[in-house]
């Protein structure tokens, strides 16, 4: 699991990354310069504790470099922001988590 390839899916709204045990996926919608990542689905066979967290950094790290904001409205999503200072400045103004 160590080369993990981010794909953006515009038609199905989701970023993806294919696994050996299937597809992980965040769902997300867009508007106005933002990005509403909605929700977190990782394929019940992955045991790697750290691969949810990879997933997570590479769709945010995604987003940053197109200069967009996000809304994490996912739980899993908003825990991780919230615990990795680095990424809440990528919130809209007047967001807190």
């Amino acid at each position: 699991m160590n080369d993990l390839t981010l794909i953006n899916n515009e038609f199905l709204r989701q970023f993806e990354i294919k696994v050996d045990k299937g597809l992980a996926r965040i769902e997300y919608s867009e508007q106005e310069r933002k990005i509403f990542l909605t929700k977190l689905h990782i394929p019940d066979g992955i045991k790697d504790k750290n691969f949810e967290d990879a997933f997570i950094v590479q769709v945010l790290e995604f987003i940053s470099n197109k200069n967009l904001r996000v809304v994490p409205t996912s739980p899993k999503i908003a825990r991780f922001v919230r615990g990795n200072r680095r990424y809440k400045q990528l919130l809209p103004v007047g967001i807190k988590l």
